[in-house]
Parts: structure tokens; sequence; C-alpha cells
């Protein structure tokens, strides 16, 4: 069993929860970020969303300060400063979560795309292939499946039609990790992650914005009348399946895919619905049209997983909004 791990972007959403739980598993785990943990910054830009700040600052403080795991600040887009972490930590497993993320932000802004999902990661996989890191885990994105209506998704469908810049830079993190598999033949998987929900989740996902906004009694802006379908997957689920394939080194084997999701589109209307249960809140919505980056459906096969994995976890989307609405209360209290 793999027991050095490193683990980029532990200032995020899922990397802060999966520190802890590889942590509590009595694995050897450090993190890397750009953020400072003092102040939760990882660059000007991020002094705008104080929530976001003050979210990394905490996921920080939680996953590493508490626990004494180790913490290299770094930004992946510099040339050799993932390999000098490498080098230093010497990890039999990376897991790299680190990316800018967002559909809707890469229709804002293409270009802040570039440096860390296109540049960062090939400095990712340069680093573990010079310095022969075993296997490399990797986040990859339901997006890359782009628009079709046939479901389930599976690892083995077209993935060369992207709607949105964010999905194409996942589509060329797949294709690099195979490439590096073909010339070096290093081991990677790649996780395709479906609508990641739950507490400390990210400001700019709908599950933060809509329940600020339903617990202030402000409109929240809802695309495609509220029928787009999403396959929603609680946090836990995602870094359960995580830590059992870093448990089963014989799972990332060259250069391969897996879907993170549990087979269940759940329409937007209906999630607002169980969201403003839980708040006790009436929502006041606004619909607006179909944007353009925007599918209308993710739906994941989850056979592979499964077959990996015998089984995993599922939390359903009442009992994991629960959970996230009980965070959010306590974090951000109103009174």
């Amino acid at each position: 069993m793999s027991k050095k791990i490193l683990v980029s972007g532990v200032a995020g959403f899922i990397g802060s929860h999966l520190v802890q739980s590889l942590h509590a598993l009595g694995y050897d785990v450090a993190g890397c970020d750009k953020v400072d943990p003092s102040t939760g910054l990882g660059g000007a830009a991020d002094a705008a969303d104080p929530f976001l700040a003050r979210l990394r600052k905490e996921r920080l403080a939680a996953c590493v300060t508490q626990r004494g795991v180790k913490y290299f600040q770094i930004d992946i887009g510099q040339t050799d400063a993932f390999a000098s972490v490498v080098g230093q930590w010497q990890p039999d497993t990376v897991v790299h979560l680190a990316a800018q993320a967002g559909v809707r932000h890469s229709m804002q802004a293409p270009m802040d795309f570039v440096t860390p999902n296109l540049v960062g990661f090939s400095h990712v996989l340069d680093a573990c292939h010079r310095l022969q890191v075993p296997r490399l885990l990797y986040a990859s994105s339901s997006s890359v499946y782009g628009m079709r209506s046939q479901v389930p998704f599976v690892e083995t469908d077209r993935t060369d039609q992207p709607q949105s810049f964010y999905a194409a830079t996942k589509m060329a993190n797949e294709m690099m990790a195979y490439a590096y598999h073909s010339q070096y033949g290093m081991a990677s998987l790649g996780m395709r992650f479906f609508t990641v929900y739950g507490p400390w989740g990210r400001t700019d996902m709908a599950p933060f914005m809509f329940a600020q906004n339903i617990r202030r009694g402000l409109p929240i802006k809802v695309f495609g009348e509220g029928k787009l379908r999403r396959d929603f997957t609680y946090v836990d689920d995602i870094v359960e399946a995580i830590t059992g394939l870093v448990a089963r080194p014989e799972a990332v084997q060259g250069a391969d895919i897996v879907n993170m999701g549990h087979q269940r589109p759940v329409e937007v209307n209906t999630f607002i619905d169980l969201l403003a249960r839980h708040l006790k809140r009436h929502p006041v919505i606004e619909y607006a049209p179909m944007q353009v980056a925007d599918v209308a459906l993710t739906c994941a096969s989850e056979d592979r997983l499964v077959g990996m994995l015998g089984s995993w976890r599922e939390t359903p989307l009442d009992t994991g909004l629960g959970h996230f609405v009980k965070w959010l209360q306590a974090w951000d209290p109103l009174d």
C-alpha cells in the first residue's frame, strides 16, 4: 500500500477534505498550494472575494496546521517549483488537484486557465516522470464529455467537442498524461469529477451561491429554466473513492481514466427545492436562458470505479445538502 502521499491544491475544496482523510488513515501526507496560510490569498484577484480567502485560510488550518501536516507554498506554474517539492518529499503517490476550475469563469477569462491547468499540469507530469514517482492521480472533469444526451457517460465515449475552455484544458490534461505514458511508461489515473458539493465547498458553485442568496432573501439566477440535470456527488464520497484508489496501487496502471459520479442526475429545480427546504426559506428565482458553455446533462457511468474498488459510498442528495446547510449556517451565521 502507498504510504507517502503528496497532494496538490490542499487549500481547495476536495484537497482539504482529502488531506484530513489521508492523515486520519495513517498516511505520511504533505500538501502544496500557492495560498498563503496566514491570509488565504493566492494572488491579487483573491482579495475581491473575502469568502474565498477565508475558506482557503480555514481549510488550510483544518487540514494542515492543526494536524502538523507538511505544507509547501508553491505555484505549480513556475518552472521546477513542483519538482523541488517532489524531490524533498519523495512521495510514492501524487494526487494532483490544483487547478483553476469553473466552466463559467472560463467563459469570462479563459486565459486564467492557461498557466495553472496547462503549464502547471505539464510541470507536474514532468516532475513525476523525472523523479520517478510510481503513480499519479489527477483531477479531470465531467465537462470533458461536452453536450450529449446518451446516458450514462462512459469513459470510452468521445471527448473531442468541448463546450468550454475549462473543459478543453481538462481534455488536454488527459492527452498529456497519455503521451507521458506512451513515451515513458508513466502510470496515471485521471479522475472525472461530477458536480462535487458539500461543506467547505467552492464559492462559485450553485450550492454556495444559491444558499447564500436564499438565506438573505435575494434572488437566484437559474439558467436553462432550471431543467438542466446534474449528477451531484457529495465530497465525502469522492474522498473515500480517492483514498480507496490510493490504497490500491495496482489500480493505477497505464494512462487510465475513471468517472466519479453516481449515475443519478437531478434537475436543478429539484436541487433548489431540496436546498430551500433545508434552509427553511422560500427561494426567489430569476430564470435565464441556458448559457453557451453549459451542457444540458451530466450522468456518470460508475461501472469502472466499482470495478476498481468493489463498491463505493453513495450519499443521497437530500442527506448531503442537509450536511452542507448545517455547516454553512455555522460557518456564516446571519444573526
